[in-house]
């Protein structure tokens, strides 16, 4: 993949399965402020970047303990 396809937005649904999630645990990880969820709202859809999302999870942010 080159980085120009890296970084193009990917929907809420294709986060969660790039993360090996479901949406809903996705979206539950999003309203917790703790989890920091590199998301953006867009309109009424939240929208990631495959880039923020590698950068997030090898950052450890993603290792929240709840």
């Amino acid at each position: 993949m080159n980085k120009l396809e890296n970084d193009n937005y990917i929907s809420l649904d294709e986060a969660a399965k790039y993360l090996g999630i479901k949406p809903v645990t996705l979206r539950s990880w999003i309203r917790n402020p703790k989890n920091e969820v590199p998301a953006h709202k867009i309109g009424r859809f939240w929208k990631f970047k495959r880039s923020e999302i590698d950068a997030w999870v090898n950052s450890g942010k993603s290792a929240i303990d709840e």
